[in-house]
């Protein structure tokens, strides 16, 4: 037994003792969310001006949602979805280097899917796998990180959907799952963060191919948790003799943007668009700049909502706007009650690395490197008393 059960069981009890009153502070922050979210749904130039006095005055590292134009309560009711669109979408999995193992590589590996809306031919699958062997194993830090190959990663999906949609015929739209914003470089010492921006470089170009190609992008976010506009909304209440403090006022502490517009929201329809304050949206700037909506992909009675950011080229362009809120949307009701874009999935199980085949691919360099007379080296002994229990519970 690994867990002290009757430890574990007392604390559970303890929690369920507190969660009544903190379900009735929850409920209380929720409600006076909706009233401040209905009081400020027209001050859109009163809030902008208030995040920007924050962020040069008090806390430049302010993350939350920015106003655009429409008001902040709006909604939007799902649009006629086109005849005919070109949809694409890629997902990344990656093999990290393990130095318990015999051989330590890493493997990128990309997957993407298209599928031509209105034509009856199938969908068409691309994969693009990426080893990484030795000097490619290190960064001027040190061994590769997790955090950089999710870089490379986020990266590969993106090149790969810029080349596809050079050849696919418009309107094309293209997703990712995740957010479009690029983590890393804020900590660390001068070499990672420039590690950092070497890769956002290249992320912020393959971006700049996908607007000069009018290509319609996004990042998916499923299950989002994140507070964006309710900190923003914590912000408008905040007066101004107090806003020096606001880094640590959080008086709506647990409230989430989904549970805000899940009440505002039908199925199908999308939020207001904002545009996101953040250290690193600054690098994003003209046409890349960072924007979001939320949108209810859930059946009616059963909302379910995902965040959705897009570029500024997609969110000044209300015809743009459309076709990706109908796109979405047609995608995830074909996963029925559990929505979640189609083409995302299919490239998610395309682009998957299986056990398997990650033990493939280090026998292949093995036997390589036995091939031409080379030492290969050993697993270590963890790894190896690991498996070896493994075997042995099998066995049993």
């Amino acid at each position: 037994m690994s867990l002290d059960f009757q430890s574990i069981r007392e604390q559970v009890k303890q929690l369920g003792e507190n969660a009544i009153g903190r379900a009735q502070q929850l409920q209380d922050k929720h409600a006076q969310a909706l009233e401040l979210l209905a009081n400020n749904a027209q001050n859109v130039a009163g809030l902008r001006q208030k995040v920007d006095i924050v962020v040069r005055n008090h806390d430049p590292s302010l993350r939350c949602a920015l106003p655009v134009i429409e008001p902040l309560n709006a909604s939007f009711p799902l649009p006629v979805i086109p005849d005919e669109m070109t949809v694409l979408a890629a997902d990344g999995s990656q093999i990290t280097p393990d130095r318990h193992a015999e051989v330590n590589f890493a493997v990128i590996n990309v997957g993407a899917i298209q599928l031509r809306r209105g034509s009856s031919e199938p969908p068409e699958t691309t994969i693009t796998s990426q080893l990484l062997y030795d000097e490619q194993l290190y960064s001027t830090t040190g061994t590769i990180t997790d955090a950089r190959l999710a870089l490379m990663r986020d990266l590969n999906e993106r090149t790969m959907l810029a080349k596809l949609a050079e050849e696919a015929p418009p309107p094309v739209v293209t997703f990712t799952d995740g957010p479009m914003e690029l983590w890393g470089g804020k900590s660390g010492d001068s070499a990672e963060r420039a590690d950092f921006q070497e890769s956002l470089k290249h992320y912020l170009e393959a971006l700049t191919q996908l607007h000069d190609l009018s290509v319609i992008t996004a990042g998916y976010v499923d299950k989002p948790s994140a507070n964006l506009v309710v900190r923003t909304l914590e912000v408008a209440m905040t007066p101004q003799t107090e806003l020096l403090e606001i880094k640590n006022l959080h008086p709506l502490r647990g409230v989430t943007d989904i549970a805000l517009y899940r009440d505002i929201l039908e199925s199908g329809e999308r939020s207001p668009v904002f545009a996101l304050q953040s250290q690193s949206a600054k690098s994003y700037k003209g046409p890349l700049a960072l924007h979001f909506f939320y949108l209810n992909v859930g059946q009616p009675g059963r909302p379910y909502l995902a965040r959705v950011e897009i570029p500024a080229w997609v969110a000044e362009n209300p015809e743009s706007l459309d076709v990706l809120h109908a796109a979405l949307i047609d995608q995830c009701r074909v996963m029925g009650v559990r929505p979640y874009p189609y083409l995302l999935h299919r490239a998610h199980e395309t682009a998957v690395v299986k056990l398997q085949e990650k033990e493939q691919v280090a026998l292949m360099i093995a036997q390589e490197l036995r091939e031409r007379g080379l030492t290969v080296g050993e697993r270590s002994s963890k790894q190896s008393a690991k498996q070896a229990a493994g075997r042995a519970r099998y066995e049993r």
